[in-house]
């Protein structure tokens, strides 16, 4: 994620988003309430008195509302790039700060009254809220679709497309002006090399020779040419690096590993969300309005399967990682944040779990995304989670060629099979078959 923007709010000038007036927003109610995420959960209990948060000086709730959410400091990355609605309070001297956990994600600004958040919801995809930042407020969160969509929906201001995360790159002047983005048209994915994410980010932790556009601010657009002159390399800390004062912030890190996680998890959730809003409009466009309930894949009629096969196989290739940009040096991070990631997901029988890092060749130890353990996956359509099994089958057992880049063994793909297997008792009949 180069610039990597997590440009979560729109801009304060744009006009506003008619969600509502979409067709395929429609199809999955998207307006509707959102109650079957960890938010809505959070505002249910702290509406009921089950849940209180202690509100301090200098960040408000913050704190308070990261350990409410199971969300840890250590995963903290720092943008500076000013893509937000709070885009005035944000830059090189004062970046806003994102934390995350597998399916929520808070930023936050300085000397602000709001925090941003954005959560997966297990019917409605991607949700964004704003939290009332302010001492013994009553009101929480407020859903912000209307705002938020302009710049986080997959058509831009048209809307009508799939609500999405966005992770963009740029390269930008002290004064905060994007000089160049690499990041091309679209967002930052797991393919993209390393070397063109993170700018308009700042980035602690140890890479070797790998480059990429992190801590980079420049005075003059003449010096894009010769960028390797300012880049800032293998940082442990930013406490001494003169950039900003780091204690406002509840780390004085950017952590590397952690924004390599978010990039990746960013990928597949796009994804994730591009099926649920899709796969029902097409097949209702389709004339297949009988298809959208299908309780198997087998079940689709052919004109049905020919139509979803393609948006289904980039999720497999996404899920297992195939053309990850590789990893040129060896990188690691905060060991608070490596060890915080491995302890939420399950391990097999022999101790092994997906969220093993790798982080020398590739991201991970395995070539299967951790994110099959998460609701989101497993509120897929059901015909289209039968599909993804079945591929996943396929290309871990090695029983099918699939003309894809992995750098990964076919050791790997075996253990990452018999982990899944182990750890998720409705895949088990998929191996069976094998």
């Amino acid at each position: 994620m180069a610039s990597a923007l997590l440009a979560w709010l729109a801009p304060a000038c744009a006009v506003l988003a008619q969600f509502d007036a979409s067709s395929d927003y429609q199809q999955i109610g998207y307006a509707d309430d959102a109650r079957h995420n960890p938010v809505a959960r959070l505002q249910e209990s702290l509406a009921r008195g089950q849940v209180a948060l202690d509100y301090r000086s200098q960040r408000g709730y913050l704190e308070s509302l990261l350990n409410a959410l199971e969300i840890d400091p250590s995963s903290q990355t720092l943008v500076f790039s000013a893509t937000s609605m709070q885009r005035d309070r944000i830059g090189p001297r004062a970046p806003r700060a994102l934390y995350f956990n597998d399916t929520t994600y808070i930023g936050f600004v300085q000397n602000s009254s709001i925090v941003e958040a954005v959560t997966v919801d297990d019917q409605l995809g991607l949700v964004f809220y704003t939290f009332d930042n302010v001492a013994d407020t009553r009101t929480y969160f407020e859903r912000a679709n209307q705002t938020c969509l302009v710049c986080h929906d997959s058509q831009g201001t048209m809307v009508g497309g799939v609500p999405m995360l966005l992770a963009l790159s740029s390269v930008y002047s002290l004064n905060n002006t994007p000089l160049k983005r690499f990041s091309g048209t679209g967002s930052v994915e797991d393919s993209t090399p390393i070397q063109d994410r993170w700018g308009g980010w700042y980035v602690t932790g140890r890479h070797g020779l790998q480059a990429h556009l992190g801590n980079i601010l420049l005075r003059d657009p003449a010096q894009l040419a010769n960028l390797d002159d300012y880049r800032t390399w293998n940082l442990d800390t930013l406490a001494d690096a003169g950039f900003f004062d780091t204690s406002r912030y509840l780390r004085d890190t950017s952590d590397i590993v952690a924004l390599l996680v978010l990039e990746h998890q960013l990928t597949v959730q796009n994804q994730i969300t591009y099926v649920k809003f899709k796969a029902p409009a097409v097949l209702r466009r389709r004339g297949l309005d009988d298809a959208i309930d299908a309780p198997a894949w087998d079940a689709l009629p052919k004109a049905a399967q020919q139509t979803l096969s393609r948006m289904l196989d980039k999720l497999v290739r996404q899920m297992t990682m195939a053309d990850y940009a590789p990893i040129g040096s060896r990188i690691s991070g905060l060991a608070e944040y490596e060890q915080w990631f491995l302890a939420r997901g399950p391990k097999d029988p022999a101790g092994r779990s997906l969220r093993e890092f790798d982080l020398a060749g590739n991201l991970f130890a395995y070539p299967l995304s951790y994110l099959v353990y998460s609701t989101g996956f497993d509120t897929l359509p059901a015909y289209a989670k039968d599909y993804v099994y079945e591929r996943l089958a396929a290309y871990l057992s090695g029983a099918e060629s699939f003309d894809w880049n992995s750098d990964y063994s076919d050791e790997a793909k075996r253990a990452a099979l018999e982990i899944l297997a182990a750890t998720k008792p409705d895949f088990a009949p998929y191996l069976r078959r094998r």
